[in-house]
Order: C-alpha cells, then structure tokens, then sequence
C-alpha cells in the first residue's frame, strides 16, 4: 500500500519518513488531492488502495471534511488517518464519522505509525490511549450487554486471556495490563491477538463495546 501523506509542511516529517521511506507528501488543495489520487487509481486496484494521512491545518473541520470526502468519492477502500498537532475527542469521533479509520498525533513515533497501519490494514480503528479511554467511558455508560451475554463470550476465551480481556475493555494500554498482571508485553499482545481472533473483534474499542466495562468480574 502507498503511503501518502496530505499536509501543507514542505517536505516529509522524518518521523513519517522513518515509518514508511517510500511515502510521498502532497498540498492540502482537495483538488490536487483529488489528482493524486486518480493518478494511483490508474497504476492500482481498489484492493491496493493507498493510505491517505490527511495533517491537520488551520481551518481544520471544513478541510478535514472535504479532504475525506473527495479520497471517498475516487477510493473506496481508501484507508483514512488523521493527524492533528493537537488531538482532542470530540475532532477524532468526527473523523471517523466522516469515514476515517485512524487519529493519532501528528509527531507519534515512527514505530507507532508502522502499528496504526497494520491495525488498520487489518479492518481496526486506530484512536490512542487517552482518546480510547475517554470513549470507552462515555459508550459503557450508553450500552449495557447482559451478563449472560458477557459470560458466554468469556467462556470462549481461557482463563488468562479472560483477565486480559477485561482490563482491556477498561481501556489498559498493553504495559498497564503487563504490569497488573505479572506478566510481559508481549504476552499481553499474544493474549489479544488470540482473544480478537476468537471473539470476531476488530480491535480494542470493539472488544470493550462487547465485554462491557460495567460488567464488573
């Protein structure tokens, strides 16, 4: 997948170009993004469809809203992240109303940006810690799964990965859970991965929404 980064910076932030050394960096003109993009609809398949990271600038809403909308009207698998200087929740729940897939500071880490893209890749969400935090607290208090529901899930997982599960639907990043629980990072990520696959959960914002943070165990 091509990498392709909108923004009105003059050359590429060395941490984007870190992440993905064959990337390329456009204006923020809707109509020249609208070119690029047809110009890589001609060389791919919508199965190839580039991921756009679209930079947050000044007048932001209006140009976040009709830079989403014309990549959606030439792609439609176009995968969608949005970068912002300044993240907040209320900009990221728009986003992925307007059909984004991601939102993260614009100045993460290369190697977080190489995980946004394989979260997302892979049909996820992508929206930080703070930000997921803050929506798994507002979504726990609008839905109630019965625990019924929330026991026959657990009954599919084995008993570690039914701990991990749960700190995770309280929005724990991986270190968080690791340390709680007494055991290393990477067996937490194993932990999820095998919990998402048996689940059918995208992603951490949706295996929260299923186990349901109110449901306490």
């Amino acid at each position: 997948m091509q990498d392709i980064f909108i923004s009105k910076l003059p050359a590429l932030l060395e941490s984007w170009t870190q992440a993905f050394p064959k990337s390329i960096i456009a204006p923020t003109v809707p109509e020249v993004v609208e070119s690029i993009c047809a110009k890589t609809k001609a060389k791919a398949k919508n199965s190839d469809a580039p991921i756009f990271w679209l930079h947050m600038n000044e007048d932001r809403q209006q140009w976040m809203e009709n830079s989403i909308t014309t990549i959606a009207k030439q792609y439609e698998n176009a995968k969608i992240v949005v970068l912002a200087n300044v993240p907040n929740q209320a900009e990221s729940i728009h986003a992925l109303r307007l059909g984004a897939m991601g939102y993260c500071h614009a100045y993460i880490a290369p190697q977080v940006l190489k995980e946004i893209k394989k979260v997302i890749s892979h049909g996820g969400l992508w929206l930080g810690q703070d930000i997921l935090q803050s929506l798994i607290e507002v979504s726990t208090k609008l839905t109630g799964n019965q625990p019924e529901y929330v026991d026959g899930l657990l009954t599919k997982l084995t008993h570690r990965e039914q701990e991990v599960a749960l700190q995770a639907a309280k929005g724990l990043s991986n270190k968080e859970i690791a340390r709680i629980l007494g055991i290393t990072d990477r067996t937490v990520k194993a932990h999820l991965a095998a919990t998402f696959e048996r689940l059918g959960a995208k992603d951490r914002l949706q295996l929260a929404l299923m186990l349901n943070s109110n449901y306490k165990r």
